[in-house]
């Protein structure tokens, strides 16, 4: 198992609020230059822990436990495994993306690229945690940067863009944390791990029912309860229908930098949420409302991608677009609670299944966070224009703006050769084995995609040229070399996933292997 002679999980996470507090006593431009130097800085320190990381250990590394709050038995206690690695590399890189994105910001610059660097402080605090108590902090203190973000720089909507978002991630929060409480009245404990070896063992739920003295509720009464407060709370951030309506006015009245965090970072925690707390601690409950949440896993794969058909703002076609690529993520995730055992195929395609959440959470980071900052840049060139029926056969005066941006849009079709392909492909591989009747249903989501990606292309770039645009610019040779390592990553994810398949198999099978109680 790595060590390091440094805490470096807490330098991580304390170096962009030592960031934050620098840049917002800089001036404007000065504030921009030092925002992105400690987000590179956090990216070397985030490739540091990648390059150590012994991926053949499933088990946590690289821990801190200290005591921290006694009367509560609450310890500072931080460690990534595979999964932790993979999200903060993802914030790593997505958080230079979204400050490369805000360049159209000019108005309290050094405040808005402080509050990025808070969400991100926020980020690596709560993919690191091993806690609720820990991870239910920084869970809500991202609450704050982001409402700003959205508030202050977003567009005339704004105002109750950011208040629909907060309200609602605030209620699934409140179930969340009378949930823990409920836990930690019972157990003593809001360790991660020792309440997922109570559920293991069979402990928890009569726990919770003896101590709490619900006598009029059964002990299954008392876990579906516990658990609808848990997955409330999680559902609300991924978001799944029905509890999705506040993104597309969020993701498209918010500054695109400030979306590109919310897509590229902030949704992951949701789905973070279920494999690190939902599967280990109420696999026995997601079982007993299996096919309840496979209709909702499969409505959200569908019902988005027909949403998204029917926009023509491109940053809400891409918002919808969002929440049919994490919905592929919650179909896999509830396939895998469909059987228990060590049955040696069945745990093969779990295994795969897995693997998939992991890579689509990651591929679907990157290419959304490059789409929006396309989106970013055509703002730029047009004043501020998204819409599909704004512009017309611009592929005929920037030709590379549309060569890089297709192969992004290829990437989120999920084209072989790209990473948006392995991802999905082993989501369906693993699911359609355990859960035939959902995954054949999600094909078409897969359809409808394809259909509103292309329409862009066709819209967008291909067709007669509006004469308005005749004079539209092609990418900068800076433009061209920022984006380079986001599409060099999306070839060598899609022709070489071994990258990352590499780090997190041994997670993977240790997850799989923990599901069969």
């Amino acid at each position: 198992m790595s060590t390091f002679p440094i805490p470096m999980l807490t330098i991580l996470t304390a170096l962009p609020i030592v960031g934050a507090l620098v840049v917002f006593a800089l001036g404007k431009n000065r504030a921009r230059w030092s925002a992105l130097a400690f987000s590179f800085a956090a990216l070397l320190l985030t490739l540091v822990l990648w390059f150590h990381f012994d991926a053949a250990s499933g088990a946590l590394q690289f821990q801190e436990t200290r005591s921290w709050i006694a009367p509560l038995a609450v310890d500072y206690h931080v460690g990534i495994d595979g999964l932790g690695l993979l999200m903060l590399l993802l914030s790593a890189i997505v958080v230079p993306i979204g400050m490369a994105a805000s360049s159209q910001i000019q108005q309290r610059v050094p405040l808005y690229y402080s509050l990025i660097l808070l969400l991100q402080a926020c980020l690596f605090g709560t993919f690191t945690a091993q806690n609720f108590f820990h991870f239910f902090l920084f869970w809500e203190l991202s609450l704050v940067p982001a409402f700003f973000l959205i508030k202050l720089w977003g567009g005339p909507r704004s105002t109750k863009a950011a208040t629909q978002f907060l309200v609602y991630t605030m209620v699934g929060s409140v179930a969340m944390l009378l949930t823990f409480l409920a836990l930690f009245l019972a157990t003593h404990t809001f360790d991660f791990a020792q309440l997922a070896a109570l559920a293991q063992n069979g402990q928890l739920m009569p726990a919770v029912v003896d101590k709490l003295a619900w006598h009029r509720f059964t002990p299954q009464h008392v876990a579906l309860i516990l658990f609808a407060g848990a997955f409330l709370g999680l559902a609300v951030k991924v978001p799944l229908v029905p509890f999705h309506t506040w993104l597309p006015a969020a993701y498209a009245e918010a500054p695109t930098g400030t979306t590109i965090l919310l897509t590229g970072a902030m949704s992951k925690m949701g789905v973070y949420g279920f494999l690190r707390i939902l599967l280990p601690i109420f696999f026995p409950q997601m079982q007993m409302v299996l096919t309840p949440l496979l209709w909702l896993a499969v409505a959200t794969i569908v019902l988005s991608a027909y949403a998204a058909l029917a926009q023509k703002d491109l940053k809400r076609i891409l918002a919808y677009s969002s929440i049919n690529h994490l919905g592929y993520c919650m179909l896999a995730i509830f396939a895998i609670a469909k059987f228990t055992g060590g049955d040696a195929d069945l745990t093969a395609e779990k295994q795969a299944a897995m693997s998939g959440v992991f890579l689509q959470m990651f591929n679907h980071g990157l290419t959304a966070s490059a789409l929006f900052w396309f989106v970013a840049m055509l703002e730029k060139r047009t004043g501020g224009l998204r819409g599909l029926d704004d512009f017309g056969g611009l592929r005929k005066v920037a030709p590379v703006f549309t060569g890089l941006m297709g192969i992004a849009l290829f990437s989120s079709l999920g084209l072989p050769g790209l990473n948006g392909f392995i991802g999905e492909f082993l989501i369906f591989k693993g699911s359609f084995p355990l859960v035939a009747w959902a995954t054949s249903l999600a094909v078409l989501g897969l359809l409808t995609t394809a259909l509103f990606t292309l329409g862009i292309l066709q819209r967008v770039f291909s067709g007669p040229l509006n004469e308005k645009w005749r004079a539209f610019p092609d990418l900068t040779i800076g433009e061209r070399l920022a984006l380079a390592p986001a599409i060099g990553l999306m070839f060598a994810l899609g022709l070489y996933p071994q990258l990352v398949l590499a780090a997190i198999d041994s997670t993977v099978i240790q997850i799989v292997q923990q599901l069969r109680f």
